[in-house]
């Protein structure tokens, strides 16, 4: 069994080329620190698609995955996916909290912390959706 494993992995898009994907990884760093880091933490989602062992042997040995995407594409979400996961949550910001995308910096404090209150909400459900 993996080591220093939380409840709780999050996979977060962090796209920089959109205010929606800066959000993503703003806001699930800020949930995973209030949350604390047996509960939940972000994970490297640049390791599923390589394979990379400690990243799937610790996706496998969390209890609930969370799928954190900017925009419709869901990014996140396949790349979890792909790597045969299924989230037990996955978020999308401009369906799930009615953001608009726009430009890397259109976004204010209100925006990061409706996004935070969404990751935290989901570490606490495991309907998909």
């Amino acid at each position: 069994m993996a080591q220093n494993v939380p409840e709780n992995a999050l996979f977060v898009c962090f796209g920089g080329m959109s205010n929606v994907g800066v959000l993503t990884g703003l806001a699930g760093l800020e949930a995973a620190r209030r949350a604390g880091p047996d509960k939940a933490q972000v994970f490297c989602l640049g390791g599923l698609p390589t394979q990379a062992p400690s990243v799937m042997e610790k996706t496998g040995a969390v209890r609930r995955i969370v799928s954190v995407d900017g925009c419709q594409m869901n990014c996140a979400q396949k790349i979890v996916e792909n790597a045969g996961f299924r989230p037990a949550r996955a978020i999308t910001l401009v369906q799930d909290c009615g953001l608009q995308k726009g430009p890397p910096a259109a976004y204010n404090e209100a925006d990061l912390e409706t996004v935070i209150e969404a990751i935290l909400n989901a570490l606490e459900t495991d309907a998909f959706g």
